[in-house]
């Protein structure tokens, strides 16, 4: 036995405070939080865009971490009224639910997406994503989360010790730069549970990539979405679960 250093991720509670009220308290890495609280806002539908976030404030303190987000009015009211029919405190997860017909939510219909991928860019996309952790290259212990547009690769990546938040903070990171889900794909590290590919519809992207497994309920959620779920990839390898119509041959040009 020798010692040795080791880098390891930082991981402390996020709160996501809206009108001084907490609404979400997540365990994440302290990186982001622009981004990962403007994510959170849209994927949990809190707001349709982000012109309806007015100011993020951040407020370090002893224990964690407290992210103030204003709202315009009317989103401010529409969340006060959604709080009022909550039974009870929120945190972490699936938010402020009652009953298992919201745990199970209503997925938007991407089908209508005229995005199309070669394999070449699924291969390629995952290649770019793997190249571009750096945490996760120095700790090996983080999810990573891109978003590739064709044509221009990796517009934004963004790294957490949590997949849910990795992802949400890409999609922050994305929607902050002007970029629309629906001209890419989200590509992940991790498994693809369910709330991934909820959180993917939600900013209405068609694709998602990820280099682990999906599960069965991710699988029929993005079915029912009309998402191609492509999966372990590895390598020129892949499988694809879901729609695999709009996944262009190799000698296929693609079309913008």
């Amino acid at each position: 036995m020798r010692s040795a250093e080791r880098t390891v991720p930082e991981e402390t509670p996020v709160a996501f405070s809206y009108g001084g009220s907490t609404h979400a308290v997540m365990m994440a890495t302290p990186a982001d939080l622009e981004d990962f609280a403007t994510g959170f806002s849209l994927t949990e539908g809190i707001v349709a865009g982000t012109a309806e976030i007015e100011t993020i404030e951040i407020l370090v303190e002893d224990k964690g971490i407290d992210v103030q987000i204003t709202l315009n009015t009317e989103r401010e009211d529409r969340l006060r009224a959604r709080r009022r029919h909550l039974a009870g405190p929120v945190g972490c997860g699936l938010c402020g639910i009652e009953s298992i017909e919201q745990a199970v939510r209503a997925t938007p219909d991407v089908s209508a997406s005229a995005l199309r991928l070669s394999e070449d860019e699924i291969v390629e996309a995952v290649a770019l994503l793997n190249g571009a952790q750096p945490l996760h290259a120095e700790t090996r212990a983080v999810h990573g989360a891109g978003f590739y547009v064709p044509a221009r690769g990796l517009v934004a990546v963004r790294e957490d010790v949590g997949r849910h938040n990795a992802l949400d903070k890409l999609v922050g990171a994305a929607a902050r730069a002007g970029f629309s889900g629906r001209d890419g794909a989200v590509v992940v590290t991790s498994r693809v549970s369910v709330e991934m590919v909820q959180k993917t519809a939600i900013i209405g992207s068609p694709f998602i990539i990820a280099i682990s497994a999906p599960t069965a309920l991710a699988i029929r959620t993005a079915q029912d979405a009309g998402m191609t779920l492509v999966a372990l990839v590895r390598g020129d390898e892949f499988d694809v679960f879901t729609h695999p119509r709009r996944i262009e041959p190799k000698e296929a040009t693609h079309v913008a």
